[in-house]
């Protein structure tokens, strides 16, 4: 793996667009709380082990950045070996065993979020759609970090769950 194995400090492009507020407007919203700096590996590893049920697991490859309502974290999952962490996917873990894949990457991510997206309605949507909100905010800082991926936020989860589609049963196979 990179650099990202020890670097705990926020990308830039996430930094910016994690400064913005997210709002949740009673359930009509994205229901999204981000974090000031990762959560540390000590307490990475310690969460996943306990929402795994595995003591066996670490929660190395988990760079978690946010959180919803409930509980559930967003993460750069750290599956690319040899790429920067912007190149990683994002995925989420919910309070109640929910997972799925995000985003690509951050630049990916960015779009998504611009789009009026937040994690747990990403992967909401594998189910339920998308409810495009556009928040001039996010889309003003995806211009500035990423301005060649603009995409509606349907399209790109749609290719994040198609590339890594054995995210959710990769997780499955380390609970117990």
């Amino acid at each position: 793996m990179t650099s990202t194995d020890d670097d705990r400090r926020f990308p830039v492009a996430l930094a910016a667009a994690l400064a913005q507020p997210f709002e949740y407007d009673d359930g009509d919203g994205v229901d999204f709380e981000p974090f000031d700096a990762f959560v540390s590996a000590g307490e990475t590893t310690d969460w996943f082990r306990s929402w795994t049920g595995n003591k066996e697991v670490s929660g190395d490859v988990f760079r978690v950045f946010g959180m919803d309502g409930t509980g559930g974290y967003a993460a750069f999952w750290l599956v690319r070996p040899g790429r920067e962490l912007a190149d990683q996917p994002v995925v989420f873990l919910g309070s109640e065993g929910e997972t799925g894949v995000v985003a690509r990457d951050l630049s990916d991510f960015l779009w998504i979020l611009a789009d009026g997206v937040g994690p747990l309605e990403a992967i909401d949507a594998y189910d339920t759609g998308i409810d495009s909100r556009p928040n001039a905010e996010l889309t003003a800082v995806a211009e500035r970090f990423a301005p060649e991926r603009r995409q509606p936020a349907a399209t790109l989860i749609g290719l994040a769950r198609e590339e890594f589609g054995g995210f959710e049963e990769e997780i499955s196979r380390l609970c117990r």
